[in-house]
């Protein structure tokens, strides 16, 4: 639908511009008629963000992406390695450097066991750090993890937006962006991909939410977690409802003038754009509005009743709340784990605020029938090193060759451990996922053929995974 849409526009565009550059005199004022039939054809239906079918029956309608920037340190938090505890404090073998360059570090520097201790959880025997996750481990039953994800790039700006983008290329859509044009949205008085931010900025910046070459309203609108959700919202003093109805009435008229001469789809973003804004005025207050929720609900994650303050905690509870009211994708930035020293204090600090929110997202929708068919995803842009960087050895390096994530809800398989590193957590021993096999795998699950899902620009088909991705039928139910 998508494409046929943006075929027409293209049609119409050309024919438009060819007849009015040669039509002169009353020839050209015979051709006014027909152009704006033309237009009438080309331009997309009042709502370009109307649900849409996928390939074949998904099994999941929407995601909730958390994205630790920074790279969290899969060695002290989800892949228990005793022999890099053994190891510690020890070169590496140099078998086990061949061919590798580090990102700062040198690489033959001493290798550095787990700073935590871990534990087995749920039936699967999960091995996960038992005092930095103990609400985690609670959920482990209903968790996916994926011990053997790969990256190209190997710092952060690159590698945030290849992981939310398929690309190290700035300008490609994001995965969010990709997701809301293939499926649409359910929410009328929403986003459809909404971006709630806490901790540090990310590196990869608005790259990572952004809608590259694909129409302006199929990107990322952060929101923010307190107050109005976006600057402005509110009507400033001295413009009542009429008025602003008023304004906003002549200034669709002239789009649609504009839309009806031209078919250009920014033109119909701007339009949808000012519309959802007068729409949200409403709905926005009342999504911010956490006195709705119970105490217990509250209290699952880890707010205060009183005083739920701004932070990844309550970003977590507004994702449960944006799905509820139709967005399809809510992604949660928390850039705050980039440990090259202070790697105990670090880790101890970012786990006691990420930890219980996260897991209470799991329950919470878990509890409201909403898990089975909603992805939730958790993790970085790469992991950290076995050996050791900074002053007093409590410090790790960037890491591209294996790092975990874990995954929940909509067609993915629960209380499962996908793939298995080596004894130092360093190269991966079977089952490898590259982060393009991973959104062809989401892809999947969302029902689309990744292979299909396209958009041209710029001569070419393009699509989230490029040439690349192969679907992980091993972490899939």
């Amino acid at each position: 639908m998508n494409d046929e849409i943006r075929r027409e526009y293209a049609k119409g565009l050309s024919r438009r511009w060819f007849l009015g550059q040669c039509g002169v005199g009353m020839g050209s004022l015979a051709l006014q008629s027909l152009l704006q039939s033309e237009a009438s054809a080309a331009a997309p239906a009042a709502n370009p963000l109307a649900p849409r079918q996928p390939h074949f029956a998904p099994k999941a309608k929407r995601v909730i992406y958390m994205f630790h920037a920074g790279a969290p340190s899969h060695l002290d938090l989800f892949d228990y390695k005793p022999e890099l505890e053994k190891w510690s404090g020890k070169k590496p073998p140099a078998e086990l450097l061949k061919g590798y360059r580090a990102a700062f570090i040198k690489p033959d520097s001493a290798l550095l066991g787990p700073k935590f201790k871990f534990k087995k959880f749920g039936q699967a025997g999960m091995d996960l750090a038992a005092e930095l996750l103990p609400h985690t481990a609670n959920v482990a039953d209903d968790l996916c993890f994926i011990r053997t994800m790969q990256t190209d790039a190997v710092n952060h700006a690159p590698a945030q937006i290849l992981m939310n983008t398929g690309s190290q290329i700035l300008g490609r859509p994001s995965f969010g962006a990709w997701s809301l044009y293939g499926l649409g949205s359910e929410a009328t008085d929403l986003p459809g991909y909404t971006v709630l931010s806490s901790g540090n900025g990310t590196s990869g910046g608005a790259s990572n939410w952004g809608c590259g070459f694909l129409p302006t309203m199929y990107a990322g609108v952060p929101f923010r977690s307190s107050g109005d959700p976006i600057l402005y919202l509110s009507n400033p003093k001295g413009i009542d409802a009429k008025t602003q109805r008023d304004s906003l009435d002549t200034l669709k008229a002239l789009n649609e003038q504009q839309l009806g001469e031209y078919g250009d789809p920014e033109i119909q973003a701007r339009i949808n754009s000012y519309e959802l804004a007068y729409r949200m005025q409403t709905s926005g207050p009342e999504l911010m509005d956490l006195s709705q929720e119970t105490p217990e609900t509250l209290k699952m994650y880890g707010l205060d009743p009183k005083d739920p303050k701004p932070g990844y905690g309550k970003n977590c509870l507004l994702a449960r709340r944006l799905i509820e009211r139709g967005c399809r994708f809510v992604q949660l930035f928390h850039e705050a784990w980039d440990h090259h020293g202070g790697l105990t204090s670090g880790l101890k600090g970012r786990c006691r605020d990420t930890d219980q929110p996260s897991a209470a997202l799991v329950r919470d929708l878990k509890q409201r029938g909403l898990l089975e068919d909603t992805i939730v995803i958790w993790g970085g842009e790469f992991g950290r090193t076995p050996m050791v960087q900074g002053g007093g050895a409590d410090g790790r390096d960037h890491h591209n060759r294996s790092f975990t994530m874990w995954l929940a809800g909509g067609g993915i398989k629960a209380g499962h451990v996908h793939g298995e590193t080596d004894e130092f957590g360093f190269n991966v021993a079977s089952d490898p996922v590259h982060v393009n096999d991973l959104h062809a795998t989401l892809l999947h699950l969302l029902g689309f053929d990744h292979t299909r899902l396209t958009y041209r620009s710029q001569g070419r088909d393009f699509r989230l995974t490029d040439i690349h991705g192969h679907l992980v039928k091993g972490i899939m139910a």
